[in-house]
């Protein structure tokens, strides 16, 4: 007798295998790109959002099925990321806290799923050959939603509030010689 659909969630939800931690993670984050374009106003953020949204159910698939994201998409992805770093270059020279506007803090939630995504794929390395620009991609992907939120707190004069770690000493800027 064939199984009434509707008391199945997902097809491969009793495999072991760590594909299907990833695909419920990606899947995840594509839910919460959902949230972060319903609750930003900023146009380029939205535009970008959208944009991104299905490019994460690609790399969900992409482990599993056929590889569908490509070089290419790395390169796009990358350059959506300088373009963010050119606008908040000076708000991301220290670790920030995750504040700010109700946008931008979807965004750190985003940020923060995009790494449990690239961790979840981690273990798929461990079992089975990943081509490396998925995890290249996934790691930025993760960046990209940081510089977004940062982005979006300047949009709206929200300042960034720098973290300094207790437990990890800071690295000491050499001073720069000067010749008289």
């Amino acid at each position: 007798m064939k199984k009434d659909m509707r008391y199945l969630c997902y097809p491969f939800m009793r495999e072991s295998a760590s594909t299907v931690d990833f695909e419920i993670r990606t899947d995840s984050l594509t839910t919460r790109i959902g949230e972060a374009i319903a609750v930003n106003d900023v146009p380029q953020i939205i535009d970008d959002l959208r944009y991104l949204q299905p490019m994460v159910y690609h790399l969900n698939g992409s482990v599993r099925g056929k590889l569908a994201i490509t070089e290419q998409d790395l390169a796009d992805l990358s350059d959506l990321y300088d373009r963010y770093v050119a606008e908040v270059k000076e708000e991301i020279d220290q670790f920030v806290l995750p504040q700010g506007t109700h946008g931008a803090c979807i965004l750190h939630v985003c940020r923060s799923e995009a790494k449990k995504s690239v961790r979840a794929l981690h273990h798929v390395t461990l079992e089975r050959e990943v081509p490396e620009h998925l995890m290249d991609y996934a790691n930025l992907l993760a960046n990209v939603f940081f510089v977004m939120a940062v982005y979006a707190n300047k949009q709206h004069g929200v300042d960034e509030i720098p973290f300094v770690s207790k437990s990890y000493p800071t690295k000491r800027m050499k001073k720069k010689e000067t010749h008289s």
